[in-house]
């Protein structure tokens, strides 16, 4: 159905009303007004679905609610994040790497004597303060603290790594190596 004047004249009579709606649902002007244009837009595009004779105002309304509702929700998934820094931590590095790194770190963690592996699991793996784990193996806190230190050192020379920048992207493999106390 083309846009007679009446229907015209009905749309823009219905403008202010709108945007002070817009601007009641978002507390914007700026986003209100990009509201009231899109319902417009998106009034005039449809505008053959409108039933002459029922309430113009009730429909452009009905069409700026359910579109600032869908904003909303799309906005609620979405994570502001201008300088990129949400982002890089969501890149993942490639798997082929990862996979290889860590078969090197398991044979490298095979070839540490069984006490010293068993304190830095418990420590840097399952995170057990040094206390916990003494009291697990049955020995002093120093013994512990001495193995886990051993340990680490023995594994960053078993893998070539001189600090925890060189092992890779694996942030848990890592923190084995470098967390701590």
């Amino acid at each position: 159905m083309p846009m007679d004047d009446v229907v015209r004249q009905q749309i823009l009579d219905a403008i202010p009303s709108l945007r002070a709606f817009a601007i009641s649902l978002c507390g914007n002007v700026d986003r209100a007004d990009d509201l009231v244009q899109e319902t417009m837009v998106r009034a005039i595009a449809n505008i053959d679905s409108f039933q002459p004779g029922t309430n113009m105002p009730a429909w452009l309304f009905t069409i700026l609610r359910n579109h600032f509702r869908s904003e909303y929700r799309k906005r609620r998934r979405e994570v502001e994040d201008a300088d990129g820094h949400y982002a890089d931590t969501l890149k993942s590095q490639p798997e082929q790497q990862g996979h290889i790194e860590f078969g090197e770190f398991r044979e490298a963690l095979s070839q540490l004597p069984t006490d010293q592996r068993e304190a830095l699991i418990l420590v840097g793996a399952s995170g057990f303060s040094y206390e916990e784990a003494a009291q697990i193996c049955g020995c002093a806190i120093g013994t512990i603290k001495s193995r886990v230190n051993r340990a680490r050192n023995r594994l960053a020379e078993l893998l070539h790594v001189r600090d925890s920048d060189d092992f890779g992207p694996d942030e848990q493999t890592r923190a084995v190596l470098a967390s701590g106390e």
